[in-house]
């Protein structure tokens, strides 16, 4: 069985990374992006994942079927910048099987 799905990031400069994202680690995409350093340390992930700061939103530009989203990160997107109709927390992204062709690029810093 595979254990890396393959995803597109766009960074904050607009540069795409094709990556390999382990499902077998229960990362989720704020750690792909963070482990691949796509964005400067200390920009990205700054409350650890907790859906607590925003600083990990990225919109999802292809048309997977995500899980639904929780009070906190919608709490948190209402009072993020940037935000627009495709905008989800990285942190609350799993890497399973399901995001193989994931695209996704990442919100400008707040």
């Amino acid at each position: 069985m595979e254990q890396d799905v393959n995803i597109k990031i766009i960074d904050r400069d607009g540069v795409i990374h094709q990556v390999l994202a382990p499902t077998d680690m229960a990362m989720n995409l704020m750690e792909v992006v963070r482990s691949y350093e796509l964005a400067p340390e200390g920009t990205i992930g700054i409350c650890g994942g907790m859906a607590m700061c925003a600083s990990c939103q990225c919109y999802v530009n292809s048309q997977h079927e995500l899980p639904e989203m929780q009070d906190d990160e919608e709490a948190m997107l209402s009072e993020a910048f940037y935000v627009k109709n495709n905008s989800r927390l990285g942190c609350q992204i799993q890497m399973t099987q399901e995001m193989e062709g994931l695209e996704v690029e990442l919100a400008p810093e707040s």
